[in-house]
């Protein structure tokens, strides 16, 4: 990955200038890491990284269709206001689940939840996230 992530950020910085090079390293880092894992444990059923992704991406307006970066950045825009404006252990529980990519049992192992209280908890949370991105006209 650390060679891989090199390449990459030679190849796309002369286009691209990013305002924070540690925080565009590291997305490139995470998107090859993630990859690579999906690549190594392909199976016949989905891997839990593409299980965890799809419960955010039924409302997520998709990269191939957009081709606008002004898109991307207010998208990414959007996500930060709604994440700010959740109360602390939500907010916690909810980029445990969709950044750091934790399974539901160690969320709720880590906090003193049960597995229920956590799903519970992400479903009305991404409920609201549809709403609030909605409400941004992000999407229709």
């Amino acid at each position: 990955c650390v060679n891989d992530t090199y390449i990459k950020v030679w190849n796309s910085i002369p286009p691209n200038i990013p305002e924070f090079l540690s925080a565009y390293i590291g997305k490139i880092t995470r998107n090859i890491a993630l990859n690579r894992y999906t690549k190594d444990r392909a199976l016949k059923r989905k891997c839990e990284t593409d299980v965890i992704l799809d419960e955010v991406a039924q409302f997520v307006p998709d990269k191939s269709t957009s081709l606008d970066m002004s898109d991307d950045i207010a998208l990414q825009d959007a996500i930060n206001a709604f994440v700010s404006q959740l109360p602390v252990l939500t907010r916690v529980i909810f980029v445990r689940r969709y950044w750091y990519l934790s399974p539901i049992k160690e969320i709720a192992t880590d906090y003193g939840y049960t597995e229920s209280k956590v799903k519970v908890t992400l479903l009305r949370t991404r409920n609201k996230f549809k709403e609030y991105l909605e409400s941004e006209g992000i999407v229709l």
